[in-house]
């Protein structure tokens, strides 16, 4: 039996009634439960509460499963509630399987995605708290826990039978310790949200900067349900808090578009955004902006919605008002006017918990109505995605990019000077790059000289990418595939030595091809990333991007690699069960002791064991040469020691440290 699922059903025995319900009976309503509505003025349940709520509803409820899917970094554990039909629930599994095989696109063709489709139900993800002290997050799932397992009117049926909802708590740890410290104040008009403690226990408030490295538990635990087990085709992801003199932001975002993920993502999230904001002026709910009416984009790729836009999963971002303190809207002049990016302008007003609760909800059942009236539109987009990506790692392709777009820019402009043919339209601000296109209207057809200085062979994208088991620290780079293999990535290693592009590699090199459908995740961790220059007006201020530039990660760990532009092939296995760092791994012991490279970054772990044990060790401030091998300035020494040999052989074992010999102390 699967350890998770056991311990969810402990959590479920110990929280609850001791015995088990008939199948959907009463369900306990929040405010039974918590002695309050959800949402009500100076009240904030803690992550314990809601674990129990969450456990005594799925007792209650055949309508509900609850699944820990993992531990914290505190060691509390991290739930996810699975919401359908109870035929839905009791055929889980085989919904769980075609959602895997349409995202993973392999050995699918149109005809039989499409009846994948068909059979299969929209798998939608719900989540909240991933930022602690943005409490609307958390509190908005108990309540959609309550409305979606419980209502039983035509629209929350539909949602029960053609989706399956997960509703996914992103930071327990977080929830705990900012609704401890908001509720010990016994003075409600006291209580407040200045928590003096990190509320995650390495990451504090940027646990959300963390989904491309899957470095802390939780994120790891999200990583797996999203990209490895359950493949939802849309992920919703909330937060606070909204522009002033508005309620929500809600997508549509923003240009620049990441130039790496499908085009199909920036219509998918378009849709739903329309959906969104529709469904809010119908309800007479104001006050929801999207757009320049925030500064949020879909370029950086390090947050829990923006990493699924490279898993070809449609991603959304709302940030909203509100919290258990009433507060108000402001007056903000520019927002009182109507526009095409604030539709239903909201007058400043008092502004309780509730209401955002209940904002939050329509937007939730905005994404759901769209996704249970067509699901098969979006199981078979998922498909589609990944096949696409799928091919385009089989053949040449150009992804365009500022960089490219300045070079021909330059040219066009040096004909114009030698009386050349003149630009013919143009190009407009931060959506200047992308999959291919016309350089700038200029002649037609793909002979056009322009176009050409474009799709240069030696700008085509890879068809892979080699990491040489033979750089000085290849921990470092088995540590970049580990994380790589945390978000569904596929790979290989190298059975024996072989050659590619004329070049030797030895057995055990990682190589990542990127014909597989998360194929613009795998560019994306390798490629440099070029943020175009975003100018309303020529010679003005630049619009900032709303967060980092972009990051990638092999660069940022020092991976050495090589790009691979051609198809290649070799003593290549896939690997698929979880990377061990024992790779290529020497331990040699000299008469003085043992020495690291100063290049192999797991050194600093191997010198806090050796000091927790009392061992010595030592930097070499200076190049030297022993047993006739020359050592670099920062080489560490260990000396030979019982305490220290024991620490070494470990450190070999599992961090994958390569030891040389010490033979002159």
């Amino acid at each position: 039996m699967n350890l998770r699922r056991f311990l969810a059903g402990l959590a479920v025995a110990l929280a609850t009634a001791p015995a088990l319900l008939p199948a959907q009976q009463k369900i306990t309503s929040p405010k039974e439960f918590f002695g309050h509505e959800i949402g009500a003025d100076y009240e904030l349940p803690n992550y314990t509460k809601l674990h129990q709520y969450f456990a005594k509803v799925a007792n209650e409820s055949d309508r509900v499963l609850l699944d820990t899917i993992g531990y914290t970094e505190l060691g509390k554990p991290q739930i996810m509630a699975i919401v359908s039909s109870p035929a839905n629930l009791k055929n889980l599994a085989r919904y769980k399987e075609i959602s895997k095989k349409l995202a993973l696109a392999e050995g699918i063709d149109s005809l039989e995605a499409k009846k994948l489709a068909k059979e299969g139900k929209a798998v939608v993800w719900i989540d909240g708290g991933l930022h602690a002290t943005e409490v609307l997050g958390a509190q908005q799932l108990i309540e959609d826990l309550w409305q979606f397992a419980s209502m039983d009117d035509e629209e929350t049926t539909r949602f029960r039978e053609n989706c399956i909802i997960l509703l996914v708590h992103a930071n327990p740890d977080g929830m705990e310790m900012v609704s401890d410290w908001y509720m010990k104040e016994p003075d409600k008009l006291k209580r407040n949200m200045n928590i003096p403690d990190l509320y995650n226990k390495y990451a504090g408030h940027d646990d959300n900067r963390d989904s491309f490295m899957n470095a802390l538990k939780e994120t790891t635990n999200l990583s797996r349900v999203a990209f490895i087990e359950w493949y939802p085709q849309i992920l919703y992801n909330h937060h606070q808090t909204g522009p002033a003199g508005t309620v929500m932001f809600a997508p549509p975002f923003r240009d620049p578009a990441n130039y790496f993920f499908h085009d199909q993502i920036i219509t998918g999230i378009d849709r739903l955004g329309s959906a969104l904001h529709s469904r809010m002026i119908a309800e007479g709910k104001g006050g929801t902006t999207m757009r320049s009416g925030s500064s949020y984009s879909t370029w950086w790729n390090g947050g829990v919605r923006t990493i699924a836009y490279f898993h070809n999963v449609i991603g959304l971002l709302t940030e909203t008002i509100g919290g258990p303190t009433p507060t108000s809207i402001p007056f903000v002049a520019d927002k009182q006017m109507r526009s095409a990016d604030l539709p239903m302008p909201i007058a400043p007003q008092p502004w309780h918990f509730r209401q955002s609760i209940d904002y939050s909800v329509t937007a939730n059942r905005a994404v759901l109505d769209d996704a249970s009236r067509n699901k098969d539109f979006w199981l078979f987009n998922r498909w589609q995605m990944g096949r696409d990506e799928i091919a385009a790692g089989n053949k040449d392709t150009w992804i365009i990019t500022p960089r490219h777009m300045a070079e021909v820019d330059k040219a066009m402009a040096a004909d114009r000077g030698a009386g050349g043919a003149p630009a013919a339209g143009g190009r407009g601000g931060a959506g200047g790059g992308g999959r291919g296109g016309n350089a700038a209207g200029v002649g037609i057809g793909t002979d056009n000289k322009y176009y050409q200085m474009l799709h240069t062979p030696e700008q085509r994208e890879p068809r892979g990418y080699i990491l040489t088991a033979a750089q000085p620290d290849f921990p470092t780079a088995t540590k970049f595939v580990q994380a790589l293999q945390k978000s569904g990535i596929q790979f290989m290693r190298a059975t024996a030595a072989f050659n590619v592009a004329g070049k030797q590699y030895p057995a055990g090199s990682w190589v990542v091809k990127t014909n597989q459908a998360f194929r613009a995740h795998v560019l994306d961790m390798f490629e440099p990333q070029d943020h175009p220059d975003d100018f309303k007006i020529p010679g003005g201020a630049p619009t900032a991007p709303y967060d980092n530039a972009g990051w990638t990660l092999a660069m940022q760990m020092g991976v050495q690699f090589d790009r691979v532009l051609d198809a290649f092939s070799g003593p290549f296995v896939k690997v698929t069960e979880d990377v061990s760092p024992m790779v290529a791994t020497t331990v040699a012991k000299g008469k003085a002791g043992y020495f690291i490279l100063p290049e192999v970054n797991a050194g600093i772990t191997v010198s806090n064991r050796l000091a927790k044990v009392g061992a010595a060790v030592f930097r070499v401030p200076t190049g030297f040469t022993d047993g006739g091998v020359k050592y670099p300035a920062g080489t560490w020494f260990i000396p030979a020691g019982t305490a220290s040999d024991k620490v070494v052989q470990t450190a070999a074992k599992d961090l994958g440290v390569a030891f040389s010999a010490a033979n002159t102390k």
